[in-house]
């Protein structure tokens, strides 16, 4: 808790450098593309916010844009696909509705409850409005550094590790080409029932053994260090693979009738 508490509420973090780039589409999906082969993130500085049609050519220039099916969200829905995020709410414990919040988003793998065909590979978000200064910063954590400061022996424990309550999801770390790659939320104060493989009742010792090898990645993906904080101008794009980086958000301080608007889709691999 100290860890997560510093990194989302602390100081604001270092912030990736975005690049001037025309909102033409085919220059920009050219120049999104590579940058997410070349590290995973796209981050532009566009001379205007993309209009709705647009951004959905952008996703379907990377994938398959999602449908938005959750129904708490389904009142900020444009288009089917595209998620206004506009943050007016209290902080809350509902996880579907903590993107609207000005309280802070704990780290997290996008769709980490989901079979691995179906979660999405990018995250695509569009600031229409930055709200102010004091607006929250969008986290993003490699998870190739998380996976350096985690010893062997606590890899392959989490590789046999799997939500309980979610059949068909992969196990919270697996190998894909040279990476590992995580599929794991922060569930913060509500408990993570995990299951180990197809067994469900592991011994005491190997339940200990899984519930270090958590703790630890949980102190991992909270390290400061290689921790980045994009702060959002009107016109900024963000294009994040999902397994390359966790994310999250701190907190966000508005000022009276100050909100932040991004616009979010999301994008599974063809």
């Amino acid at each position: 808790m100290p860890l997560r508490t510093r990194l989302l509420e602390g100081p604001a973090l270092l912030a990736p450098e975005a690049h001037p780039v025309p909102a033409e589409r085919g220059r920009l999906s050219s120049w999104v593309r590579g940058r997410l082969e070349d590290s995973g993130l796209a981050l532009a500085r566009l001379d205007r916010p993309l209009d709705a049609a647009s951004l959905l050519a952008l996703g379907a220039d990377l994938g398959r844009v999602s449908e938005e099916t959750d129904p708490a969200v389904l009142p900020y829905v444009e288009q089917g696909r595209i998620l206004n995020l506009i943050s007016g709410r209290a902080a809350t414990e509902d996880v579907a509705l903590q993107p609207f919040s000005a309280g802070t988003l704990t780290l997290h793998s996008e769709g980490s409850g989901r079979p691995a065909a179906t979660q999405p590979r990018y995250i695509v978000l569009m600031c229409q409005d930055p709200g102010d200064e004091a607006a929250a910063q969008t986290v993003l954590v490699p998870m190739r550094a998380v996976a350096e400061r985690l010893q062997p022996r606590t890899l392959r424990t989490l590789g046999g590790l799997y939500y309980q309550d979610a059949p068909g999801v992969p196990p919270m770390a697996r190998t894909v080409g040279d990476r590992t790659v995580f599929s794991f939320r922060d569930f913060g104060d509500r408990p993570l029932r995990w299951l180990a493989g197809k067994d469900t009742g592991p011994s005491a010792d190997a339940a200990a053994e899984a519930d270090d090898a958590i703790t630890a990645l949980l102190a991992a993906m909270y390290r400061p260090e290689t921790a980045l904080g994009i702060r959002w101008q009107r016109g900024t794009l963000a294009v994040i693979d999902n397994t390359w980086f966790f994310h999250g958000r701190t907190a966000g301080r508005f000022s009276a009738g100050a909100r932040r608007h991004l616009q979010r889709i999301r994008v599974t691999a063809r």
